[in-house]
């Protein structure tokens, strides 16, 4: 088992070597302004039984849960997702998955609603590359609560009291990642915690390396435009008596657009709301790639949805130039196959589906930089479960808004220390692209939720009973009159007959 524990500083944060103390394996110092990072490297074998079976089956495998809190990153850990449980998975034998990976997520997560793979997940597209995904699985999961208890009991040796400590502190993570490996049959788990003060202590323990960086943003004279460069201090705990300078640079796919949106759904909603994303800014990050020569911006801004089974898009009205226009959108570029348009909520397995669109910004005005701008993306609700009042209360997780760039011909995207990959969306695109993201702030300040919330109309239970009286006696007056109309038919139909018949007689 490897630990890899670090902070990451703003451009401009820095610590004095001086401030840190390391004794006995245990690395202390003062409380700095940082996101914080912990990444366990675990080989197969130290897995309980039943997740080493799951995953001796599968080929890849990604979890990604993200709180729905707002919370602030920094420069490198700037790849996001929509809150909520999202899975990334591609079976060990081809088209083939075992249906032990439902009943397994519920055990470690709790309330995963999926029945098996085969119902509940939906097919990505396909690409030649072998770290690309096959299968998506996607729904709201507010806490980490019920995977904590998990691992307390299936991680912690007895009596290990700091290892329960710290699995406790997740409740506060921003995000959790866990990926399976399967040509290092390994499985690595990496928490993040967003940028804020934090207490600089760390502690290794018998039998694995546990590595500490303090680092923060730098910007040497030799940066490459795709370069993130990185400066700070290393320490190998059990190994090193004090902390080592190191700077580097790599290539990012990730990077801060320095702009932000938030999400609301315009009223009234009624059952086809619309989905509205306010953007502060409409113009290209201003470190990315130029136009072209020939007028076409080589970037382009888009909103990535996951939308859970309640709501779907129509991607026959998301064809229509005109109407797109209208929305200050360009075009549908990807919607999961296929979305039932139809279907009650209640009746579905599948989890839902994935809607990607690229935005349409309005030109600025002449000697104006930048602006607010609105962009519009309809969506429609499926009848819901019954409910006591009438009324039901359901949250749609905000998008991921990024500028799409490409990036100068021949430019690389080697794996680095902080590469973040099987996103969803990053597959949409081709490998050379570079994803600037847009901020995520919440519509209303008060709660600092990344989700939009909406309220819809469904069956109200307490007069459920007086439809289904009302639907029986309507039925029943249908069934007696259909007879009847029957029964008139034979009568007259009899009656003619008998008079035909004596008129022939005489």
């Amino acid at each position: 088992m490897r630990e890899r524990i670090t902070y990451v500083q703003k451009l401009g944060d820095s610590i004095e070597p001086s401030a840190i103390t390391i004794e006995g394996g245990t690395i202390r110092g003062p409380e700095i302004h940082a996101a914080l990072e912990d990444r366990l490297t675990i080989a197969l074998r130290e897995l309980p039984l039943e997740l080493q079976v799951l995953l001796g089956d599968t080929r890849n495998l990604h979890i990604r849960w993200v709180s729905k809190a707002a919370y602030d990153a920094v420069s490198p850990l700037l790849a996001r997702l929509p809150p909520g449980f999202h899975l990334f998975t591609t079976p060990g034998t081809e088209d083939v998955m075992s249906n032990r990976l439902c009943t397994t997520l519920s055990e470690l997560f709790g309330d995963i609603s999926c029945s098996t793979p085969a119902e509940s997940f939906t097919s990505l597209p396909r690409d030649t590359s072998t770290q690309s995904t096959a299968f998506q699985y996607f729904q709201a999961l507010d806490s980490l609560s019920h995977f904590i208890d998990y691992a307390k009991i299936n991680l912690c040796p007895e009596n290990d009291t700091s290892c329960s400590t710290r699995l406790d502190s997740l409740i506060r993570a921003s995000s959790l990642d866990i990926s399976y490996d399967a040509a290092q049959h390994v499985i690595r788990l990496t928490a993040l915690w967003p940028y804020q003060r934090q207490p600089v202590h760390a502690t290794s323990r018998p039998q694995y390396r546990t590595e500490v960086g303090i680092l923060s943003v730098d910007k040497p004279k030799t940066l490459e435009a795709h370069e993130v460069g990185i400066s700070g201090l290393l320490t190998v705990l059990g190994q090193d008596s004090k902390p080592s300078p190191t700077m580097f640079s790599f290539a990012s796919r990730h990077r801060d657009a320095r702009s932000s949106f938030s999400a609301r759904f315009l009223t009234p909603t009624g059952l086809h709301p619309t989905l509205q994303l306010l953007l502060s800014s409409n113009q290209p990050p201003s470190s990315s790639p130029p136009h072209d020569d020939d007028g076409d911006t080589r970037c382009s801004p888009y909103a990535y949805l996951t939308l859970p089974r309640i709501v779907f898009a129509d991607k026959y009205q998301l064809s229509d130039p005109l109407y797109l226009t209208s929305k200050n959108l360009t075009a549908l570029r990807y919607i999961t196959q296929p979305v039932d348009l139809e279907a009650p909520e209640y009746v579905m397995q599948q989890w839902g589906s994935a809607v990607l669109v690229e935005l349409s910004p309005p030109p600025s005005p002449r000697g104006s930089s930048m602006q607010q701008w609105t962009a519009e993306i309809p969506l429609h609700l499926r009848y819901l479960t019954p409910a006591q009042g009438g009324y039901s209360t359901i949250d749609v997780p905000y998008p991921v808004v990024f500028w799409a760039c490409e990036a100068d011909e021949g430019t690389e995207f080697p794996p680095n220390p902080f590469e973040k990959a099987n996103l969803g969306y990053d597959g949409l695109f081709n490998a050379g692209t570079v994803f600037w993201h847009v901020k995520p702030q919440p519509a209303d300040s008060s709660s600092r939720l990344l989700v939009s919330s909406v309220r819809v109309p469904v069956l109200d239970l307490g007069k459920a009973s007086w439809v289904n009286t009302g639907t029986a006696v309507a039925v029943m007056l249908g069934f007696v009159w259909v007879v009847w109309k029957l029964v008139a038919v034979y009568l007259r139909g009899g009656h003619e007959a008998r008079a035909e018949s004596e008129k022939k007689s005489q």
